[in-house]
C-alpha cells in the first residue's frame, strides 16, 4: 500500500561528518535516541543539505556549513568527498537520489556524481551526472550540469522529476530557539517555518487565517485546532495565542488566565517561558504546512525545556502529526520514550565510538525487550541499553522488498547503477 505523503524510506550516507558509513532505513515515526554529540543532529543536517541543494543552492547549503571542509568526515586517509543517497516513496511515485560531492582545489567542491531515478504512473524516468556533465538520460533535452549545482533543482517543472523534486526540497529540520521567537521583527514570510521558528508569528497567522472560510480553508483550520488544541494542554490557562502588530512589526502575543482576573491577561513572547515558545515551534513544525504542502518534518529534541507532565502531550502531537507526515525525532528523554505503545520499529539507536557515529535499529536484547512487553524504551534509555544492532548497517526485510519492487538497486536498461 502506498503512502498518501511522500516520505524517506531509507537513507545511505558516506563519510558526512561523524558518519563514516550508514544505512538506515525509516518509516512514518521514527525516533533517533542516543547521548549528546552521538551524531543525531548530523544525520538530519544531511537530509537538511539535500533539500536546501535541491531547493535552492548547494553552494549556499555548503557555505552555510562553513564549506565542505567542514562537512566532510575528517579522518586518516583520503576522505576527499561524502555522499548522500536517499531512497523515497509517495502516491503513486518510488524512487531514490544520490548526491556525492568532491573536494575541488583550494576550499572548492564539485559534483561528482548525481543520479535520480523515478517510478510515477507506470513510467520510468532517471538521470546521471558524472564529474559536472550529463552522463546518461532517459529524458530529452534536460538542462546541462553544472560542476557546483545539482540537476535536479533546475528540475521543478519537469513532468518526469517534479513530484522527486517537490519532495525532497520540501523536506524540513527544525529546532525552534526561544530567544529567536522572542524578536520583535518586521512582517515576515509565513508560507514556510524556518528552522529556528523565528518566523513563527507569521506562520501562526498565516495558518490562523484558514479558519475565516474561503478555498482551502478546511485542511488548515484543521491543523490550526490541532495546535492549539495541544499547546493548551502542555500550558495551563492558555486561551489564546496569535500574531500581533505594532508599527509594522510583528510578535507573539499570549492569552492566558490570571486568578481574580475577569479576563485572561495578555503576554508578548518576551514574558512566556522557554517551554511555552518551543512547544509552539514544535507545534507549528508539526502541523502548519509548508511552502510545498505536508512535507517530511525533522524536529530536534522537541521534549527541551518542557515540564515531564507535558512530555505525553508531546507525544500524542507527535504521533497524530505522523498519520498526515512523515516526522524524525531527536531525543534522548527517557520521559518521551516511556511509552508501552511506542514499538522497537520506530527506535533507531545512535552511538558514537571513537568519534565516529554508529546508528541503525535496536540490538537483539532491546528489541526482544519491548516486544515482550518486559520495559519501555525510556526504561532502556536510563539503563544504558538502546545499542543499535550490531549487524548495522540498518536494512529490514520490508526496506529490502520495497527496493526489489521499486527496482532501484539493479540497472535499467538505459542507466547505470544507482
Amino acid at each position: 500500500m502506498q503512502p498518501s505523503h511522500f516520505r524517506i524510506t531509507r537513507v545511505v550516507l558516506r563519510q558526512f561528518r561523524s558518519l563514516a558509513e550508514a544505512d538506515v532505513s525509516l518509516g512514518d515515526l521514527v525516533f533517533l535516541v542516543g547521548p549528546n554529540g552521538a551524531g543525531k543532529s548530523n544525520f538530519l543536517d544531511a537530509l537538511r543539505l539535500v533539500s536546501q541543494g535541491v531547493g535552492s543552492s548547494l553552494h549556499d547549503a555548503l557555505h552555510e556549513r562553513g564549506g565542505i571542509a567542514q562537512v566532510r568526515r575528517r579522518a586518516p586517509g583520503r576522505q576527499d568527498r561524502f555522499s548522500v543517497r536517499l531512497e523515497f516513496e509517495g502516491s503513486d511515485l518510488a524512487g531514490a537520489y544520490e548526491v556525492q560531492v568532491a573536494v575541488a582545489r583550494g576550499s572548492g567542491f564539485r559534483v561528482a556524481r548525481e543520479h535520480c531515478a523515478v517510478e510515477s504512473g507506470g513510467r520510468w524516468a532517471s538521470y546521471r551526472v558524472e564529474d559536472g556533465a550529463l552522463a546518461v538520460s532517459t529524458e530529452r533535452r534536460l538542462p546541462a550540469a553544472d560542476p557546483q549545482g545539482l540537476l535536479l533543482a533546475r528540475l521543478g517543472r519537469h513532468a518526469a522529476f517534479r513530484a522527486a523534486h517537490a519532495g525532497l526540497a520540501g523536506m524540513r529540520a527544525f529546532d525552534p530557539d526561544p530567544r529567536a521567537m522572542r524578536v520583535v521583527r518586521p512582517a515576515q514570510d509565513g508560507r514556510a517555518l524556518l528552522h529556528d521558528g523565528s518566523n513563527a508569528a507569521a506562520v501562526l497567522y498565516r495558518l490562523g487565517r484558514a479558519t475565516g472560510g474561503g478555498a482551502g480553508a478546511g485542511a488548515g483550520a484543521e491543523e490550526y485546532r490541532r495546535l492549539e488544541s495541544y499547546l493548551r494542554q502542555i500550558v495551563p490557562g492558555l486561551t489564546s495565542v496569535r500574531r500581533r502588530v505594532t508599527g509594522g512589526a510583528e510578535l507573539l502575543e499570549f492569552g492566558q488566565t490570571v486568578a481574580g482576573a475577569p479576563r485572561p491577561s495578555r503576554f508578548t513572547a518576551g514574558s512566556v517561558s522557554d517551554g511555552t515558545l518551543r512547544a509552539l515551534g514544535v507545534l507549528l513544525a508539526l502541523f502548519a504546512p509548508a511552502a510545498g504542502g505536508q512535507g517530511v518534518v525533522a524536529v530536534e529534541e522537541p521534549e527541551s525545556a518542557l515540564h515531564p507532565a507535558a512530555v505525553a502531550v508531546l507525544r500524542q502531537a507527535l504521533r497524530d502529526a505522523s498519520d498526515r507526515r512523515q516526522v524524525l525525532v531527536t531525543s534522548h528523554s527517557p520521559e518521551l520514550l516511556d511509552d508501552e505503545e511506542l514499538p522497537a520499529a520506530q527506535v533507531r539507536a545512535v552511538r558514537s565510538v571513537e568519534g565516529v557515529t554508529m546508528m541503525g535499529e535496536l540490538d537483539e536484547p532491546a528489541a526482544f525487550t519491548l516486544r515482550a512487553g518486559l520495559g519501555t524504551a525510556g526504561t532502556l534509555l536510563r539503563e544504558d541499553g538502546l545499542l543499535p544492532h550490531p549487524s548495522a548497517p540498518d536494512t529490514t526485510n520490508d526496506s529490502a522488498r520495497r527496493r526489489g519492487r521499486q527496482g532501484l538497486m539493479t540497472t535499467s536498461a538505459t542507466d547505470g547503477d544507482l
